[in-house]
């Protein structure tokens, strides 16, 4: 049994991080979702399975301690969800890790929303302790998320959908800005993200934005072998795929796709030679894609409040 499993079976009583990002881990008890936001376990989980390993491409210790205590049943995840599949989540999270970096190389005091933010636990892994951070998602994520991540006074949540205007109001921004959306955007149809990069430019103008995104086929395949495998229903289906992602400059002549890299770049090392294979045939086909935007110039009030 390893370590998240024998926690689980142990229960949990006590779970603070080093500098105190994490709650007192409660006892387990069963978790109340409807079946699209419970997808939000999957990465959950393939992140820490990653953080047990003796060599981990990705430290995520708090993704293990969360997966311990949450009172939610992984065993259909672990049963049957791919190594492959499991790389790319955690492939997702290095990408946003590194993005994140270079934007806080240049501020030092960014603003990033982490919209879908589910149990995400990216904060932790990046936080330089200036930098400003919210964390949006749907009220009940947002309930169970603050039993586990505290706020703080640079780390914000936001309970609303993506698809209500309520939360572009909520969102404080004075500096520079990267809007992150991990396995987000795939639950929309392409009108709905269409309008939702719209709305974004209006009212974060300059504003980047980082997401993954897969091919219409990558969504049919994910559909089948993720969503169905991992026990959600068919309301949790993805909908949006995109074939070519530079059509999306189309939609609107302040979109500006910045960069477009195969999820699997930069991770050849460190896996087994099966699954390495696996990861260089998506990466061939161009299956999953980490997309980069920029959503027109910044205003003026913007740019001098990031000097």
């Amino acid at each position: 049994m390893g370590p998240i499993n024998s926690f689980c079976a142990a229960g949990a009583d006590t779970g603070v991080s080093e500098r105190g990002i994490l709650l007192r881990m409660p006892q387990a008890e069963a978790v109340e979702l409807r079946d699209v936001q419970k997808t939000l376990f999957l990465p959950l989980w393939g992140r820490a399975v990653e953080a047990e390993k003796k060599h981990p491409l990705l430290v995520d210790r708090e993704a293990a301690q969360i997966v311990a205590a949450v009172g939610y049943d992984f065993s259909t995840i672990a049963r049957n969800i791919s190594p492959v599949t499991r790389l790319s989540w955690v492939a997702r999270s290095l990408h946003t890790d590194r993005t994140i970096r270079n934007m806080l190389a240049r501020d030092p005091r960014a603003t990033i929303v982490n919209l879908g933010c589910g149990l995400d636990t990216t904060f932790e892994r990046t936080d330089n302790g200036s930098l400003e951070w919210y964390d949006l998602d749907l009220p009940d994520v947002i309930e169970l998320r603050k039993r586990f991540i505290a706020e703080n006074t640079r780390r914000h949540t936001v309970a609303c959908s993506l698809l209500d205007d309520a939360w572009l109001r909520q969102v404080k921004i004075t500096a520079n800005v990267l809007f992150i959306a991990a396995g987000v955007l795939y639950y929309f149809e392409e009108s709905q993200v269409k309008a939702l990069l719209t709305r974004m430019a209006d009212a974060f103008p300059g504003a980047e934005l980082l997401f993954d995104a897969c091919t219409p086929g990558g969504v049919r395949l994910a559909n089948k072998k993720v969503i169905a495998g991992g026990g959600m229903d068919e309301s949790a289906i993805l909908k949006w795929g995109i074939e070519r992602v530079r059509d999306m400059e189309s939609w609107d002549s302040r979109i500006v796709v910045l960069a477009a890299e195969p999820i699997f770049r930069h991770m050849m090392h460190g896996i087994a030679l099966r699954e390495r294979l696996g990861t260089m045939l998506s990466d061939a086909l161009g299956i999953m894609t980490m997309v980069h935007l920029r959503l027109g110039r910044p205003s003026t009030s913007c740019s001098s409040a990031a000097l």
